[in-house]
């Protein structure tokens, strides 16, 4: 879990756009990132496997 300032500080639009941070949607994790989803990979992980994530499954060969 993200501290609640940081996420918190992301949020203000930052003085110059390059210091933007990507950040998970549910949980504010700021390193693991997939942009395609949103979220963080342990986040992603999570959601796949409970079948959250329409079209993502876990592979197998």
């Amino acid at each position: 879990m993200a501290r609640k300032a940081l996420v918190l500080k992301s949020q203000r639009p930052p003085k110059y756009r390059v210091r933007r941070r990507n950040r998970c949607q549910l949980c504010g994790r700021p390193r693991g990132y997939i942009r395609d989803f949103g979220l963080c990979r342990l986040c992603f992980r999570k959601m796949a496997l409970e079948g959250e994530i329409p079209g993502v499954k876990k592979a197998a060969w």
